[in-house]
């Protein structure tokens, strides 16, 4: 039974590179947690990193790595694109050909901009090898349309017109300079578009940042206000090209499930994004999906139909 403990700055990254040494996914290893770690005073001095022990199941075999930052790259804005695909390339290099066994080392990732050397250029995953009828088709990247008309300023007093001002507000603070449009649907809810965003600071980790001011603005349009007023806050078709990412995600996993024959456990996610892989594979007549565990580590587990 192989074994391996891996040290980052950071949860994610200490599982990601140790999934990469050992070259398995992220179903087939057992995750211990040694040290949580600490950031330290401001975050820089005495700083701890976190410690984890990846432990390969009896049961795994080796296969293609699944880095979340192929995911994370993949619904970044179009600008980024150039770089974000080396970088995912390069995330799954180590594994495949360690497989292979065409090298003796596994290539780092390099950084973002950086570009990377390859000599080897993997062959892509067919996701379509096991049954491509009956699995969703992959749906087209959209691309960012930006609004041509100039920005109207809503009624302060409104639920839409509160949500716009506070988002510039904030945004201005930030010095993040956007363009925040505003208006409310038939039903009543409040969406809030933001374009300009081009390194996605508003977007964050995952759309951490997005997630947080989304609950902010809801807090101070719904503060004082008799009913509840549903806000969605999005920059630059995040959300949009997120769900995608997922969708397809989803799809890649379910042919595994069914080639494999073995259950694949998705990485931790929040309930949205546990939505969006459900919803994606509902239709699938060979799968079938349900969540396990405890937030914040509470996951989507797609196992074969019976």
């Amino acid at each position: 039974m192989r074994s391996i403990k891996s040290s980052a700055k950071t949860m994610e990254e200490a599982v990601t590179l140790g999934l990469e040494k050992l070259g398995v996914s992220f179903a087939d290893v057992k995750i211990d947690i040694i040290d949580e770690g600490s950031k330290g005073f401001l975050g820089i001095i005495g700083g701890k990193p976190v410690v984890v022990n990846l432990t390969v199941r009896d049961d795994a075999e080796e296969t293609d790595v699944l880095s979340e930052m192929a995911l994370n790259e993949a619904t970044q804005d179009h600008s980024l694109k150039k770089t974000a695909a080396p970088r995912a390339k390069q995330a799954a290099k180590p594994a495949r050909e360690k497989v292979a066994k065409k090298v003796e080392k596994a290539v780092p990732v390099q950084k973002e901009q950086q570009k990377p050397k390859q000599k080897v250029q993997p062959k892509p995953v067919k996701a379509e090898a096991v049954q491509p009828d009956k699995v969703a088709a992959k749906p087209a990247m959209q691309s960012v349309t930006v609004p041509t008309d100039p920005v109207v300023i809503c009624d302060p007093a409104t639920p839409e017109g509160k949500a716009q001002k506070f988002m510039m507000d904030v945004t201005r603070l930030m010095g993040v300079d956007v363009s925040v449009y505003a208006k409310r649907d038939a039903e009543g809810n409040v969406r809030i578009d933001m374009f300009g965003d081009t390194l996605g600071i508003l977007i964050g980790r995952r759309g951490e940042t997005l997630d947080a001011l989304q609950y902010l603005t809801s807090l101070n349009v719904n503060r004082g206000q008799e009913g509840y007023t549903r806000v969605t806050l999005d920059t630059e078709n995040y959300r949009a090209k997120r769900e995608e990412a997922l969708s397809r995600l989803a799809n890649r996993m379910a042919n595994r499930a069914v080639k494999t024959g073995r259950k694949v456990v998705m990485e931790p996610m929040n309930p949205y994004e546990r939505r969006i892989l459900h919803s994606a594979l509902q239709q699938n007549n060979n799968v079938t999906t349900h969540s396990e565990g405890e937030e914040p580590n509470r996951h989507v587990v797609i196992t074969l139909k019976q």
